[in-house]
């Protein structure tokens, strides 16, 4: 067994099942995960929990997913934390124009519902 301590993980989106599915997964895998339903949540908590990746979803109420990676690279006690921006926005989508200025690690669309659907079926 290592003593190396976990990765922290960070993972922010508004829907409660996606930030359960995400959340199990990855401690599963053995990282340490905190979780957050919106931008301010996340930036109060990364705060506090220096994560070494932030999965942000973009489009969430009160503060979105962009302008929460905006605060986040504003903290320099998280430059070389990576923030991975997911949405189940497939097609071009205005905010990945904003994301790219936001000096963020990687944009990524996912289809969330299919993958959640999915899920949930064979369980």
């Amino acid at each position: 067994m290592s003593n190396k301590p976990a990765q922290k993980v960070l993972v922010v989106d508004d829907e409660e099942p996606i930030l359960e599915l995400l959340k199990y997964n990855l401690e599963k895998q053995g990282f340490d995960v905190r979780t957050a339903t919106d931008g301010q949540i996340a930036v109060d908590i990364a705060k506090k929990f220096h994560p070494d990746l932030v999965l942000l979803d973009i489009m969430m109420p009160k503060v979105d997913g962009v302008e929460a990676c905006r605060q986040l690279r504003a903290m320099p006690e998280l430059v070389n934390t990576y923030i991975v921006f997911l949405t189940a926005r497939a097609e071009e989508y205005s905010e990945a124009d904003q994301t790219s200025r936001v000096n963020e690690s990687h944009y990524s669309t996912i289809p969330k519902r299919q993958r959640q659907e999915k899920y949930f079926q064979s369980n």
